[in-house]
């Protein structure tokens, strides 16, 4: 038996407007959990070098509690562990402004916080040491150097791996469909169930993934490139 191509079913009746509502919501879920990942990940990183061991304890408890558990027991606990906790009044704004996107987006950022920390951590490592002494020697405090001087630099040295962190980031956000998310991956099965196409539509989502992808890496290989640190990071493509 013979399987009967029809791509057409992907921009008729509502299907296009599934898959851009889909690419839409795949795109914010994912940029906002990035923004909330850097920042969980910029701070606990930085906190993970410093002198002080009960900021690094609390950074490092962090980094392993979050990470080792499954991102979609993360989605599961913040969409149905959190809000009865939460006071009735802003329980219910919650759910009346979408309950499910910020859950996702919160499970993600989390998440991926945590494996952004160890990227993080791994490029102020990588600093010589002379570059603390000569902040020191200047007469800036731990919270100065770190913020004017560690933390700028590392944030150069990491961009391939924060790269890979970021498209993770964005492929895993497919994992939101299980809390109702009607991200890029719930739409194409809707498409799927409602057409009965199953190629056509996983064909359209997979197209639109690797091309998210593939223009994410080639905006921050150019990023790479431009903020390189001579003697640091050695230039893609060079």
């Amino acid at each position: 038996m013979s399987y009967e191509f029809r791509w057409s079913v992907l921009w008729s009746g509502q299907s296009g407007a599934w898959l851009l509502q889909g690419l839409l919501t795949t795109l914010a879920i994912s940029a906002l959990a990035w923004v909330l990942a850097a920042a969980l990940g910029i701070l606990s990183g930085a906190l993970r070098t410093v002198p002080w061991r009960p900021l690094r304890a609390a950074a490092a408890f962090y980094v392993e509690f979050f990470r080792n558990v499954p991102l979609l027991v993360w989605m599961f606990f913040w969409y149905f562990g959190v809000p009865p906790l939460l006071p009735a009044a802003f329980r219910g704004w919650l759910f009346d402004h979408g309950a499910e996107f910020w859950a996702g987006m919160f499970a993600l950022g989390v998440y991926h916080g945590a494996r952004m920390s160890e990227v993080i951590r791994s490029g102020i490592q990588s600093i010589p040491r002379t570059q603390f002494e000569a902040a020191y020697a200047m007469g800036l405090t731990t919270a100065q150097v770190y913020r004017l001087v560690i933390v700028p630099i590392a944030l150069r040295l990491i961009v391939p791996p924060a790269t890979n962190e970021s498209l993770n980031l964005l492929k895993n956000s497919s994992v939101a469909l299980t809390i109702s998310v009607a991200e890029l991956t719930f739409q194409t099965r809707q498409i799927e169930t409602y057409t009965a196409k199953a190629i056509e539509a996983l064909t359209a989502g997979t197209v639109i993934y690797l091309a998210l992808c593939l223009l994410i890496a080639g905006v921050m290989g150019r990023v790479e490139r431009r903020f390189a640190i001579p003697g640091l990071i050695v230039r893609g493509g060079a």
